[in-house]
This record gives structure tokens, sequence and C-alpha cells, in this order.
């Protein structure tokens, strides 16, 4: 499977999240204003609690999952992090144990399971529009994260999706790299909420939305090597 991302090791940050109009960069880099925050811990065992069904902002992942340079985290592997489309909503913030969506629904055997909008930001270049799946199902936003802390862990994370004509997954073509300085936020907004030069129904190349159809189980591949938090953070904005 092809695979790029980002090297990530990041500091845990909580915030409230609102509707805003995104302002000017702060001095860590990230928009200034109220965010939804996501934070993705790694942890050397495994969490039995279900984790589901709560208000809680935290995904526990492995701290180790990429000891040979492989994609671990496959849908079908360790410790994958599954997609849903509504509000932003961590369904499952366990991925050690089988995969509930916000329904309660097994969703996968094993994972995590967050929620969040299809991304109509038209700086995302989509080939195809947003597919409306219910109240808080689309919205326009940005993906913000950043790396602090002490030198030593790194990790990589990408969109990917199963692709319904060739009946095989596949990720991004976008390639970010971020390094422990400067500690700044990068925008990460096509990476994690789109899928970059993807080839969709009928040949079609382009930028393909979260949720677009002719494609399924969509997931972010979030290869872990020593990473003890990644922070995400989420910026509502006009679509522009």
């Amino acid at each position: 499977m092809r695979r790029f991302g980002l090297i990530l090791a990041v500091l845990l940050l909580t915030a409230p999240y609102s509707a805003i109009t995104v302002l000017a960069q702060t001095g860590n880099g990230a928009p200034s204003g109220p965010h939804y925050n996501l934070n993705i811990i790694g942890v050397t065992h495994g969490k039995k609690p279900p984790m589901a069904g709560s208000d809680r902002h935290t995904i526990f992942v492995p701290l180790i999952s990429d000891q040979n340079g492989d994609p671990d985290t496959l849908a079908s592997d360790a410790a994958p992090i599954l997609l849903t489309p509504g509000p932003f909503t961590v369904c499952d913030g366990n991925a050690f144990d089988k995969a509930f969506d916000c329904n309660g629904n097994m969703v996968n055997k094993l994972g995590a399971v967050f929620q969040l909008p299809c991304n109509n930001l038209d700086s995302l270049d989509l080939v195809v529009p947003c597919t409306d799946n219910g109240p808080g199902s689309i919205a326009s936003y940005q993906v913000w994260a950043r790396v602090v802390g002490k030198p030593g862990g790194n990790g990589t994370i990408t969109l990917c999706a199963y692709d319904q004509t060739t009946l095989t997954d596949i990720c991004n073509t976008d390639e970010i790299l971020m390094r422990n300085k400067p500690n700044k936020f990068t925008d990460l907004t096509k990476t994690l909420t789109t899928l970059v030069g993807a080839t969709g129904p009928g040949g079609t190349v382009g930028n393909y939305p979260l949720f677009a159809d002719g494609f399924s189980g969509f997931f972010w591949d979030y290869d872990n090597n020593g990473n003890k938090i990644l922070q995400l953070r989420f910026y509502l904005t006009p679509a522009s």
C-alpha cells in the first residue's frame, strides 16, 4: 500500500470547540480561536476499558507500532483509527479492542473510531462534492498538528480508504514532513481529510473528499514509533 505522511512527537493540550472564523496565526503557528482538540496517545500496554460512548477527546494507540518501517495500522491490521461521518466526536477511544461507531455498531474487529465531517473547504480542490450523511456531516475546516517535546519519537499518519473499483486500500499522495524543531503547528488539512491524487470511479484523478462515493472504510494510517502524544486541532472556517 502507498503510504505517505508526517513525522510527529506532540504535547497534550485541551480546548473547547465551537464554530469560528479562523483568525491570524498565533506565536505557535496555529490559528487563534476556539477549536476541537484531539489527542492520539501512545501507550506501552493495551487499554482494557471499551472507551466508547463518552465525550472524551483522546484516542489510545500503541506507543510502538512501526518496528520495520511498514504500514502497521491498516484497517485489517493493528490499531487503525477508523473514520465515520458526523460532528467531531471520539466514538471509540480504545484502539486495542473491537471498534464501535457512535451508534454502537461494531465496524471493525480492532481499532479506535473518530467521527468527523466531510471537509468542503474550497482550497482542497475537490473533484466531487461532499455527500450529505445527516446533521453535522459536512463542514469547512482546517486541521493543524505540531511536534513538541524531547526528540526521539516519530511517526507517520495519512488518510486511506478502500477503493471499490480496484478492491485495494489506497492512501493520498500528499507528503508532509515534520520534525521536533521548531515546535510550531503545521496545516495538515489535505493530508488528513482528502484522498489527494486518487483515481476515482470512471478513472477521474483528483482530490476526493472523506466518504466520497466509490470509496469505503476510510481510516487514518498511523504508524507510531515512540510518539507519546499526537495533537490535532480542528478549526471551522468559511469555505474559501
